[in-house]
Parts: C-alpha cells; sequence; structure tokens
C-alpha cells in the first residue's frame, strides 16, 4: 500500500481522491487550510494544516509531512481560480514542496485545460501580483504543468505527471459543471498508486481522463523549464536542487 499526501483535501477532487485512496487500503495523509475544513468522517493517517497563500505556512506544512516519511507518491491539489492568490497556491506552493520535502516516488499535480491560453511571456512576472497578467489562472495552470514535467525530466528516478481533471462541479468549478466529478478524480489516483508498468509514458505525461493529451508546447520546453524554476527560485528565495 502506498503513503500518498494529498493536499487541498477538504472539498471538491482532492476529497473525493483522499476518501477513495483510503477506502483502497492506501495510508493517506490530507492536507487543509485549517482542521475544521476537514469532514470528520474523513479517515486518514494524519493531516498537516496550513495555508497555502503564506510561503513560511507551506515550509511549515512540509516540515510537518516530512514527519510521516518519504511519500509514495504526493498530489497537488489545492488551487484557487482567482484573487490575490493565484499565482502563491498553484504555483509558488507546489514549487516550496517539491523544494523542501523529501522527493517521492510520484508527483502529481492538478493542472487545467485552460493551461493552454496561458501566456509563457515570464518578463515581468511577479508572484505577489497576478492582477498584472492578462488570464493570471490560465498563466498558473501552465506553470504548473511546466513544473511538473520539469521535474520528470530532472528527477528521472521518480515519476511526475499534470493532470487535466476536466470541468467538475466543485466550489471551483460550479454546480453546473458537465464533466464527472470522478471521473476528474480518478486518473490521480491512478497515477498515485497504479504499477508503474502500466503507465505509459512512465514520467513526463500530461493526462486527461487517463488518456494522453499534448500540452501546452512551452510546459515540455526545457528551456522556459528552466527559466520558470529560476524565476521561482529568485522570487521565493529556495533553491529547487
Amino acid at each position: 500500500m502506498a503513503l500518498v499526501l494529498v493536499t487541498g483535501a477538504s472539498s471538491g477532487i482532492g476529497l473525493l481522491a483522499a476518501r477513495e485512496l483510503a477506502a483502497a487500503g492506501h495510508d493517506v495523509v490530507v492536507h487543509a487550510r485549517t482542521a475544521d475544513r476537514l469532514p470528520a468522517d474523513l479517515a486518514r493517517a494524519g493531516e498537516v494544516l496550513g495555508d497555502l497563500a503564506d510561503a513560511d505556512a507551506v515550509v511549515d506544512v512540509a516540515a510537518g509531512a516530512q514527519r510521516f516519511g518519504r511519500f509514495d507518491a504526493v498530489i497537488h491539489n489545492a488551487g484557487v481560480i482567482d484573487g490575490p492568490d493565484v499565482f502563491a497556491v498553484n504555483v509558488a506552493a507546489p514549487y516550496l514542496l517539491a523544494a523542501a520535502m523529501t522527493p517521492p516516488g510520484r508527483t502529481i499535480v492538478i493542472s487545467s485545460s485552460l493551461h493552454r491560453s496561458g501566456s509563457a511571456d515570464l518578463s515581468g512576472l511577479d508572484l505577489s501580483r497576478p492582477d498584472r497578467r492578462a488570464r493570471p489562472y490560465d498563466d498558473s495552470k501552465l506553470f504548473v504543468t511546466a513544473l511538473a514535467l520539469h521535474l520528470a525530466r530532472t528527477r528521472p528516478d521518480g515519476l511526475a505527471h499534470a493532470v487535466d481533471p476536466g470541468w467538475v462541479p466543485t466550489r471551483m468549478g460550479g454546480s453546473h459543471a458537465p464533466d464527472d466529478l470522478r471521473e476528474g478524480s480518478r486518473t490521480q489516483q491512478w497515477l498515485a498508486t497504479a504499477p508503474a508498468h502500466e503507465i505509459s509514458p512512465r514520467t513526463g505525461g500530461y493526462w486527461f481522463h487517463r488518456r494522453i493529451q499534448e500540452p501546452h508546447p512551452a510546459a515540455t520546453d526545457p528551456t522556459f523549464q528552466r527559466d520558470l524554476i529560476a524565476l521561482l527560485a529568485a522570487q521565493t528565495g529556495v533553491a529547487l536542487d
């Protein structure tokens, strides 16, 4: 059985993933901003708490997670769709967790089809000012997709993938979203726990409903990846490796 960390596990596809992974017998550590956001009946091996919009809190979350040992998989599910914390939660938090934690066996980040509308122009990018970008959510999902594919390229001993869950009926997606919530969670659970030989490509995939897709060209461009990682390191003060 796998030891899995799920961030943003208090609702939506993160909560569903945590429930179903635990029901399958895996040891699931769940993250939420505060304890009262976690359902009382959510089975879990443990929990880590902290606001992923706050870089210091992210470092504390990483330290708390480290107490459980090396994770077989980390699912970076937490995200926000608008407001001043878009880059902090959607991009900087996964980056900081990847930098601060022992590299897990598998890294899965939640992307979005909207990442294809993101801008690959990093000039003037300020993680503290998402309002300076025309489409900050789309940009954030392009950046976190590139982060996942960078990890796939530079950490060959592990697996790293990005997942488009679809437009699903969650607090972010809205009650009228047309895609299936369970299907939206299934791919990340599979990537976190399936035998590696069943996953093709083994690492560096962009997935939608367990089918491989083509991401934004910048996400697979090593030069863009390196430039993004350098910028994240400069603005967070934390080096990835």
